[in-house]
């Protein structure tokens, strides 16, 4: 954590690292289930001109899918590599450009918060009433909704923590530094696919 960080942290070391480990745990599930789709698509793939069966596999792929997304969006957020609209707010510098970043926060996790409680009501809900998939498989929904309402949360969570952190006076930390040499602004064109 860099000192520019610390000074302006509001929350104790132990909380910024559980924040940060949750984010990271959070990417790492997405990872896995990004694992556990190839190997579904794979045995989907193999099992045909063999004549072996996945039950429900596709549905399976699906909702790994489905939970490989939320749960990446988090950890995509604070590593600064969530695709942004900056055309505005990068022209601008000074106080003007911390009221936008402020503002625009503000507005991301006001949606965050109400997507994430309505995911984790949808999700409750199917639990309440044993709601199952209507596939090859009989699964209770809830657990597949887990990835997506947990993925969200975590995401609402992050956008709290950021909006707190530029409100009492840090930079955005999903912001990337400017680059300093020409082999970083090619990099990071080459990372971005322009």
């Amino acid at each position: 954590m860099s000192t520019v960080e610390t000074r302006h942290s509001i929350f104790p070391d132990w909380l910024r690292r559980a924040l940060d480990g949750l984010y990271l745990v959070s990417g790492w599930m997405a990872g896995l289930f990004l694992i556990a789709i190839f190997l579904l698509m794979m045995a989907l793939s193999a099992g045909r001109p063999l004549d072996i069966d996945v039950p429900a596999g596709d549905d399976f792929a699906s909702w790994c899918m489905a939970a490989s997304a939320f749960l990446g969006l988090a950890h995509t957020f604070r590593s600064g590599e969530m695709i942004r609209v900056g055309l505005l707010v990068e022209r601008i510098k000074g106080p003007a450009r911390r009221v936008i970043e402020v503002v625009a926060l503000t507005i991301g996790t006001v949606a965050l918060v109400y997507f994430a409680w309505f995911a984790f009501d949808m999700t409750k809900t199917s639990y309440q009433f044993n709601d199952l998939s209507q596939g090859v498989i009989a699964v209770p929904l809830w657990i597949p909704q887990l990835g997506f309402c947990g993925g969200l949360i975590v995401l609402a969570i992050a956008f709290v923590d950021e909006l707190l952190h530029v409100i009492f006076g840090g930079s955005p930390r999903y912001e990337k530094p400017e680059p300093e040499t020409a082999e970083e602004v090619i990099e990071r064109a080459i990372q971005s696919g322009a």
